[in-house]
């Protein structure tokens, strides 16, 4: 199964929270596991405080050196392509009679490293 989100911008944090708790909603209690389709963007969860998602990307951005990267189709975007592996592309969330189970202020996020782009997601419900 899979749905799609559409980015906006070329660094953005999405907040998918909602849409996951959508597709557990009916569901007693198991796990979900998420992986993203694509391997210049990640999935986490984080605090979303207002400017917490700058401070995540801006975080990533400094995380990396200045090199000549050697990536044959496109060298630009091969810091991309690293943060990406950096915070993962897939994730496993537990949930209890329909709800997410999360921490106080977690939410979970696609962190988008290389938009606009539509970033397909697979998921899987046991």
């Amino acid at each position: 199964m899979k749905f799609t989100i559409r980015t906006n911008k070329k660094d953005e944090i999405i907040d998918i929270t909602d849409k996951i708790a959508s597709l557990i909603k009916d569901a007693k209690g198991g796990a979900i596991v998420l992986n993203v389709l694509h391997t210049t963007c990640g999935l986490t969860t984080a605090d979303l405080d207002p400017g917490t998602d700058k401070d995540i990307l801006e975080a990533l951005r400094k995380m990396l050196p200045r090199i000549s990267y050697r990536h044959p189709h496109d060298p630009s975007h091969t810091d991309d392509h690293i943060l990406s592996s950096f915070i993962g592309t897939s994730l496993v969330l537990n949930f209890e009679n329909g709800e997410i189970t999360l921490g106080t202020w977690q939410r979970v996020i696609l962190v988008e490293l290389n938009g606009p782009r539509e970033r397909k997601i697979s998921y899987f419900i046991f």
